[in-house]
């Protein structure tokens, strides 16, 4: 898991950010990115991709990684964002906001996907990055941990639609409250499946 890292080290680079999001999937909410800091020290156990943990896990490691990493920011592109320039670029968007609000300034990035952020920083995308570099992994955590709780915020404060179970993505229960109540005003307009009020 730290191939990569190790790798930008021996090109010369001091300050690798793993840079990853949550919620580009959903029909509501916002989509979360975190960049992440850590150094050789870090204590990596149980570090991976955010999907394959249990949400417990998740959180305990949330902690750990807010507690030992060099740095930590998150970044949030709004659902009125994402209905106004498209999921992918309001992912974008949310990922410079967390490389740029980072207390340090990496000189290296390391970003999940397959697209480059708009930034002057040398960076490397990688396809299941999750997966395979523990700077992602941690930054893949600390966005999903960071959403599912705005998510049960807006649980508070929309209640019917079941956020809190199923994080605003298309599940049938999800489909069927859009059906009963319309759509909240935290709804992503744009996506298939949710109709203007």
């Amino acid at each position: 898991m730290w191939t990569f890292e190790h790798r930008a080290q021996a090109a010369g680079y001091n300050c690798i950010a793993g840079v990853d999001e949550a919620g580009r999937g959903p029909l509501a909410g916002p989509v979360v990115s975190a960049a992440v800091v850590l150094d050789d020290g870090f204590p990596d156990h149980g570090i991976m991709d955010s999907k394959k943990l249990s949400p417990k896990k998740r959180e305990l490691l949330y902690d750990v990684i807010m507690d030992k990493a060099l740095g930590v920011c998150v970044g949030i592109a709004s659902h009125h964002e994402i209905d106004r320039i498209n999921i992918l670029r309001a992912s974008l968007l949310s990922m410079r906001r967390a490389v740029n609000g980072l207390p340090l300034k990496p000189d290296y990035l390391l970003i999940d996907g397959t697209f480059f952020i708009d930034s002057s920083i040398q960076q490397q995308v990688i396809v299941k990055g999750d997966a395979l570099s523990v700077s992602i992994a941690a930054a893949s955590i600390v966005a999903k941990v960071t959403r599912d709780r705005i998510m049960v915020d807006m649980d508070q404060l929309y209640p019917g639609y079941g956020f809190a179970r199923h994080k605003g993505y298309p599940t049938k229960a999800h489909k069927q409250a859009l059906v009963e109540l319309g759509p909240s005003p935290v709804h992503r307009y744009s996506f298939k499946g949710v109709c203007l009020p």
